[in-house]
C-alpha cells in the first residue's frame, strides 16, 4: 500500500479555505481568529498532519538534525558515545540520524552522502579502521557543513576533535602492571592506520623504557578483537611464551586473551594479569572481573555534540579545536 502525506492544500481544500490561511493558523498567527485555528489544528491532527521538515530546511536554512557516522552501533563505547550526544541534542532541540559504517570504508563514503542528501546542521565521526583517504570528509568541509571527530581523528581534514590521552592511559595501564611485579608484558594492539593504535603503543613502550624494561617486537601482537585475542594468546602458548601480563587495546580482546589463557589452564592473575581498555559492561561480567581503563564516552558524547553546536550556531570562523576527555584505571581482579 502506498504512503500517502497529507499537506496544507488538502487541509484548505477540506476547510474550504485558502492554504495561506491554514499555514498562518497552524503557526497561531494573531491575524487568524481562534475558531479557525481549533478547526485547522484539529483536522490537522486527525489527519496526522506533519510539516515538511525538508522544506522548511530549505526555507530557514537549518533542519536542526545532526548526522551522525560511528563504524558499530552496540560497541559498548560507541553506545555510550551516542547516548552522550542523545542527549545534548535532544535538550537544545536537534534531532540526530544515526548511521552505521560496520568499519567499512564504502560504506562509510554512501553515508556521508546520504547525510549530505538530507541536509543535517553538522556531522559527528568516528571513521572506520580501513579509512585511509579523507576527500569524502573533505567534500563534506566544502559544502560547508560542520564536522566534530570523536575517538578516531583525521590529520589534515578541517574538524573539531574529541579525544582521550591514549599515550597516557597506556603508559598508565603497562605501569601499573610493572609496579605488580611483572615484567614480560604483550600488548595486543590495534590496526596500524588508526592514531589510536599508535599512541596507545607508544604508551607501552614508554611505560617499559621508564622501568628499563627492554621493549621486544615478539610482544607486540595485532589484535582487536575477540577471535584475534583468543589466537593471539593461544599462539603465544603454542610457542611456550607465556607472558606475565596482557595489555589489550580493547576489552573484548582482553575476553579472547582470558578465554584462551583458561582454555590453556592458565591461572589469572597468579600465572597471567590481563588489562583492557574501555570498561564497558562485560569487563564488570567477566571471569575474573577486568582491570580497564575508563574511556568515558558518556562525556566524549556530549563534548563532541556541544563542540558542533557551537560550530553550527556561530558564524564565525572559529579555528579548530581538540578537546582531550581524561581516563583513569579501573582495577579488578584480572590483575593484582
Amino acid at each position: 500500500m502506498k504512503r500517502t502525506f497529507i499537506t496544507i492544500k488538502d487541509i484548505a481544500r477540506e476547510l474550504s479555505i485558502s492554504a495561506s490561511t491554514v499555514s498562518r493558523a497552524l503557526k497561531d498567527h494573531p491575524d487568524i481568529s481562534q475558531e479557525t485555528k481549533d478547526r485547522v489544528v484539529a483536522y490537522a491532527r486527525e489527519m496526522g498532519y506533519q510539516p515538511n521538515s525538508i522544506a522548511l530546511s530549505l526555507k530557514s536554512r537549518q533542519s536542526h538534525v545532526i548526522g551522525l557516522i560511528v563504524p558499530e552501533i552496540v560497541h559498548h563505547f560507541f553506545s555510550s558515545v551516542i547516548s552522550g550526544i542523545d542527549e545534548v541534542a535532544s535538550k537544545a532541540g536537534y534531532n540526530v540520524i544515526i548511521s552505521q559504517s560496520n568499519e567499512s570504508f564504502e560504506r562509510e563514503i554512501h553515508n556521508t552522502r546520504t547525510l549530505l542528501g538530507s541536509r543535517v546542521d553538522g556531522m559527528l565521526i568516528s571513521r572506520t579502521k580501513e579509512t585511509v583517504d579523507y576527500d569524502h570528509f573533505r567534500h563534506i568541509d566544502a559544502a560547508g557543513v560542520p564536522m566534530v571527530f570523536f575517538d578516531r581523528t583525521c590529520e589534515g581534514v578541517n574538524a573539531d576533535n574529541v579525544i582521550i590521552d591514549d599515550k597516557k592511559a597506556a603508559f598508565d595501564a603497562t605501569e601499573y602492571l610493572i609496579n605488580t611485579g611483572c615484567k614480560k608484558i604483550v600488548h595486543l594492539k590495534g590496526p596500524e592506520n588508526l592514531t589510536i593504535s599508535h599512541q596507545r603503543l607508544t604508551g607501552y613502550r614508554q611505560a617499559l623504557e621508564k622501568h628499563a624494561i627492554p621493549y621486544k617486537s615478539a610482544y607486540v601482537i595485532e589484535a582487536d578483537n575477540y577471535e584475534k585475542g583468543v589466537n593471539a594468546v593461544r599462539r603465544l602458548l603454542s610457542e611456550h611464551n607465556l607472558p606475565d601480563a596482557i595489555f589489550t587495546v580493547n576489552d573484548l580482546t582482553a575476553l579472547g586473551a582470558i578465554s584462551a589463557l583458561k582454555e590453556g589452564g592458565i591461572k589469572i592473575p597468579d600465572q597471567v594479569s590481563v588489562v583492557g581498555f574501555t570498561n564497558g559492561v562485560i569487563s564488570r561480567l567477566s571471569d575474573p572481573p577486568l582491570t580497564t581503563i575508563e574511556q568515558n564516552g558518556f562525556l566524549m558524547g556530549e563534548k563532541a555534540a556541544k563542540l558542533l553546536l557551537e560550530r553550527i550556531n556561530n558564524e564565525e570562523e572559529l579555528p579548530s579545536r581538540t578537546e582531550v576527555i581524561p581516563t583513569k584505571l579501573i582495577v579488578r581482579k584480572s590483575t593484582y
